[in-house]
């Protein structure tokens, strides 16, 4: 990464956001791989011990050297495993259940049956992936399209508000533009910001999480250095950035088909939150984020409050 990468400063924070984006892309894939992905399925581990958590534990292990090495020693070595951590399911499992078994007839049986119901009425809820969502009037909708204008109506409500603020039409005699000296962003505050910026969070819609700049180090600092102030400059920011991945959580509460009853979070970049930092006083920088640096750039080119502006997202 550190030969292949686009290091030069370009004209258009865009372009040299971009050309870094797809090198960094192309270097992860070739690197790590792609996993094709898929839903995961809920598993009881209500009758888990400790013999088990150690035999899976032992089961993955061995899998990740026959993952590196597929060597004959760690083939039959992920295969005893792999027998070892089977058996010691089925013992425990078996085990966990005579035992419930035999305290049906008691206070403590009921109370395990009713834990077990109320766990098992979760799952059945299929909260991670809902197919069926009702509208306004509890319709219930089974089309896709029709699925995805309910959240984005349902959203656009709950971010925006029920009615839209009228566009103010200025020309061009009127400024209201308060000029001021701005010193330029210093490498040391986007040193300290990515040392601030927490780590294995939920990946934004580039896919390029801040670990990445952690990894190379310096010369990271460097190349951010001059995108930020690229953008500071020329109060655009990249367009890749206004894009987010809108997923709502579930409250745990209410009716599962009900948009109601659901938060919605906001995947972003982490390179754009990352522009939080350089501009924060050090008092608010522990309390809170202020605002990054890109949306002084974002009013400047669209007329508005950030927080009030609609961005066409992914749901």
């Amino acid at each position: 990464m550190l030969g292949e990468g686009p290091w030069e400063e370009g004209e258009d924070a865009d372009d040299m956001w971009l050309k870094m984006a797809t090198c960094v892309r192309k270097v992860a894939s070739e690197v790590f791989g792609v996993s094709k992905g898929g839903k995961q399925e809920g598993k009881d581990t209500w009758w888990w011990n400790d013999e088990v958590q150690r035999a899976i534990k032992e089961k993955k292990e061995c899998f990740k050297r026959l993952h590196l090495d597929k060597s004959a020693a760690n083939i039959e070595g992920y295969k005893l495993a792999k027998r070892v951590a089977k058996r010691a399911v089925s013992v425990a499992k078996g085990k966990a259940y005579d035992d419930l078994y035999q305290r049906l007839g008691t206070k403590e049986g009921e109370k395990d049956i009713y834990r077990m119901a109320r766990i098992r009425e979760r799952k059945t809820r299929d909260i991670n992936q809902i197919k069926c969502i009702k509208d306004g009037t509890d319709r219930l909708l089974v089309k896709d399209d029709e699925i995805m204008d309910r959240w984005r109506e349902y959203f656009d409500k709950l971010f925006n508000g029920e009615s839209e603020s009228p566009t103010l039409e200025l020309d061009d005699s009127f400024d209201d533009t308060n000029r001021r000296f701005v010193r330029r962003i210093q490498e040391v505050e986007i040193g300290e910001a990515l040392k601030r910026m927490k780590r294995g969070k939920a990946l934004g819609p580039d896919g390029i999480p801040i670990e990445v700049w952690r990894c190379l180090g310096d010369r990271a600092i460097v190349w951010l250095t001059k995108l930020f102030n690229l953008i500071f400059r020329s109060n655009k920011m990249p367009e890749e950035w206004r894009r987010s991945i809108l997923v709502p959580i579930f409250k745990n509460k209410g009716d599962v088909q009900s948009c109601t009853n659901y938060r919605g979070i906001k995947l972003m970049s982490h390179d754009e939150a990352l522009g939080e930092g350089p501009r924060a006083s050090p008092k608010k920088r522990d309390k809170c984020d202020p605002k990054p640096i890109w949306v002084h750039a974002w009013k400047v080119n669209h007329g508005g409050d950030f927080l009030n502006t609609t961005i066409d997202g992914e749901i």
